[in-house]
């Protein structure tokens, strides 16, 4: 009997939870927003001490943010920056080459502006971990794995379920003893930029 009670009582509660964030967020994120990234761009400025070169590399990806109202919520992201042609200017001078592939994780705090519109603009901010993969032709002769730190900010546009997000994000690398001279002997900073589709779920 104490049992069921108690199972009553949670289901009851979480029941009124969810009846409490659909009237408070008429608009906006729901209470699970899923990010499509098809399209973006990371790029690492050169490095001040070691001279490893300024790169971009494409962007693509995918996100999940879990909300705990409308204005707090915590993000999950998994992207990866793909390689491209472009010239490095490396010791030898510079060279046209295919830059390594780059896989990004992190955790985000997301916090969004107290408003009721459709348009909402955000801030957030995480730590997480980045895999530069192997790339002989710059000396990048195994995968490596670095801690990395970002803030930034965006705007999310909310149809529904469905909608449209533009984020920027300033990314610190941490260096690594280890680190080949291309990327990671010493702290690097980077830029990354991407459209992102949104499904929000539980609308």
């Amino acid at each position: 009997m104490t049992r069921l009670i108690a199972v009553m009582v949670a289901a009851v509660s979480i029941v009124s939870v969810s009846q409490a964030y659909a009237q408070e967020s008429t608009a906006g994120p729901g209470p699970v927003v899923v990010t499509i990234i098809p399209g973006g761009a990371t790029f690492f400025t050169e490095g001040k001490t070691t001279k490893g070169p300024s790169f971009g590399n494409y962007d693509l990806g995918a996100g999940v943010a879990v909300n705990f109202n409308r204005f707090v919520g915590v993000e999950g992201e998994v992207s990866g920056a793909l390689g491209i042609a472009q010239d490095l200017t490396l010791s030898g001078g510079t060279s046209n080459l295919k830059t390594p592939n780059i896989l990004n994780y992190s955790g985000n705090l997301v916090v969004s502006a107290p408003n009721k519109s459709s348009v909402v603009p955000y801030v957030t901010g995480g730590v997480g971990g980045l895999s530069l993969f192997e790339t002989q032709t710059l000396g990048v002769n195994s995968t490596g794995t670095f801690f990395t730190s970002n803030v930034g900010g965006g705007v999310s546009w909310y149809a529904g379920r469905w909608g449209l997000r533009g984020d920027y994000r300033f990314i610190a690398v941490k260096s690594k003893t280890d680190a080949p001279a291309f990327f990671g002997q010493e702290t690097r900073y980077g830029h990354r930029v991407y459209g992102g589709l949104l499904w929000n779920l539980g609308r």
